[in-house]
């Protein structure tokens, strides 16, 4: 009695050295660039990512032409922030504890209180209520 392997006959491949090099590279390379990418993008151990959203308080339309401020606790500036088409505005910052103040022109400005935690992120939406610039200067001077 005689067995018949020949139907688990392996398909042979015609492969070049040159050809196995140019793979083996190309794989490399893509392996390389997608680690410098993830290694660009994740924020530092003791830095968190901070993440605003800027909204109208009516229609919850983006407000991408909004000023969004990044302040210590005690209001000194650290940063200026302008949120992009879908009013998303974003940085990384150390740990710690920040205020953040929203304006427009158009718009009562908002003021938060955040507290950022590194290696993670926080993300504020803000909605801001129709007003003036004249309301957001009475606003200050009552607020402090």
């Amino acid at each position: 009695m005689s067995v018949n392997f020949g139907f688990f006959k392996l398909p042979q491949l015609n492969l070049s050295l040159s050809r196995v090099q140019t793979l083996v590279g190309l794989a490399a390379g893509i392996i390389s660039i997608t680690g410098a990418l993830v290694a660009f993008f994740k924020p530092a151990p003791d830095q968190g990512r901070l993440v605003a959203i800027v909204q109208d308080a009516k229609t919850e339309k983006a407000i991408s032409d909004a000023t969004v401020e990044v302040l210590t606790p005690l209001d000194a500036l650290i940063t200026t922030l302008k949120p992009n088409y879908f009013g998303v505005a974003h940085c990384t910052l150390g740990e710690g504890r920040y205020r953040l103040r929203v304006s427009h022109p158009r718009y009562l400005s908002e003021v938060r209180d955040i507290q950022l935690i590194s290696s993670q992120n926080t993300e504020v939406r803000v909605q801001l209520k129709s007003g003036s610039a004249f309301g957001n200067a009475v606003r200050r001077v009552i607020h402090h």
